[in-house]
């Protein structure tokens, strides 16, 4: 087998070492009060940091972006020192991290946001969407999300410059760039799909209108700290958290050009990884390589063959692998000699201790 996967890539000012990125993966472990960063993740993080490239956990840039109890934020002076800590404990290891920005919009409760109404491009409800709060136990209590309110004008100027404000933060607290968030049924991609934005001003209806808000946000992060440090994740399959397009492939292509035309260092596809879904059509991912000439990363179901193919056939530059960087800390190793790969405990996944979080070993041959 080539060895694709472990050639070094460039990446804006960066030289990683290979192609395996740790993508971001929710584990709800910041200390309270003030969803502080801590060393338990800084140990986490440092674990994994043989992977050519590690994304944050979402991290969220203001109080009412909070989608779930116990996640980190970006956006206080003890937050910046508790990534502070995360950073440094990676670049100690020679890796190299950005921070995932995130604004959830909709798919929130009012008890993870101070009691707040939640809100989106458009007042729609996300449909069968459950979030996790804090019901005074270590385990998660699930609830329905509610209602939104539609943004106004000053509040979608406010969310950018918390972006901007965000992006900046991340960069004090030692981070070498920013992916956003713009997947998954969060708040940009609230704006993005078509049957979750009902506007009828410049920021809906019409294709170019629904990626304003993406455009907008992109260009106070590329303003704030550089198109070289600022990366992109999209999903334009996944119907995740209630959101739904018409036409993925024309509004993803056109959502690919525009970052395209504001330079931006990668790109990172989120593809649908539920065990019966469907393949994300490989014209679709040439069309993404035309509108798009940066660094492209793809994750879900990858194995090491399947990122290998991928590069090989220059469909990706970069290959995501989620949950089996949970179990084993040492995957890049792993994959490289074809070790056996251990499994997560799905108990552990979300809020709770070392356990199941620090306590995975590294192979032993």
């Amino acid at each position: 087998m080539s060895k694709s996967l472990f050639q070094p890539i460039k990446l804006g000012v960066l030289t990683l070492k290979n192609r395996v990125v740790m993508p971001p993966m929710t584990r709800s472990r910041a200390s309270q009060p003030g969803d502080v960063a801590n060393e338990m993740m800084a140990t986490y993080y440092a674990q994994r940091a043989s992977a050519g490239l590690t994304v944050s956990e979402g991290t969220q840039i203001s109080p009412n972006a909070k989608g779930y109890a116990w996640t980190p934020g970006i956006y206080t002076p003890k937050q910046i020192e508790g990534w502070r800590k995360v950073t440094e404990a990676v670049h100690a290891e020679n890796g190299a991290i950005f921070a995932q920005l995130w604004h959830v919009g909709r798919v929130t409760h009012p008890d993870n946001i101070g009691g707040e109404q939640p809100i989106s491009s458009s007042a729609l409800k996300a449909e069968n969407v459950k979030v996790f709060v804090d019901n005074g136990s270590d385990e998660p209590g699930f609830v329905d999300v509610v209602q939104p309110r539609a943004m106004t004008k000053s509040d979608i100027q406010q969310v950018i410059a918390d972006y901007r404000q965000a992006a900046l933060n991340a960069v004090e607290a030692g981070f070498d760039g920013i992916e956003l968030h713009a997947a998954n049924g969060y708040l940009i991609n609230q704006f993005i799909d078509s049957e979750a934005n009902n506007r009828n001003d410049e920021y809906g209806g019409s294709l170019e209108n629904r990626l304003r808000f993406l455009d907008e946000v992109v260009a106070a992060l590329v303003e704030a700290i550089g198109a070289d440090r600022v990366g992109v994740r999209l999903a334009p399959l996944t119907t995740l958290n209630g959101t739904v397009d018409a036409n993925p492939i024309e509004t993803y292509t056109a959502a690919a050009a525009v970052l395209n035309k504001h330079g931006i260092v990668y790109l990172h596809i989120a593809e649908v990884d539920w065990d019966d879904a469907p393949d994300t059509p490989v014209s679709f991912k040439h069309a993404l390589r035309e509108c798009y000439q940066g660094v492209l990363i793809y994750a879900g179901r990858y194995n090491a063959e399947k990122a290998e193919q991928a590069i090989n056939d220059g469909l990706a530059d970069l290959i995501g692998f989620g949950r089996p960087f949970v179990a084993n800390p040492d995957l890049p190793e792993r994959l490289l000699h074809g070790y056996p790969l251990a499994e997560h405990d799905p108990n552990t996944l979300f809020g709770g201790t070392e356990k199941g979080l620090i306590d995975y070993p590294t192979y032993k041959a």
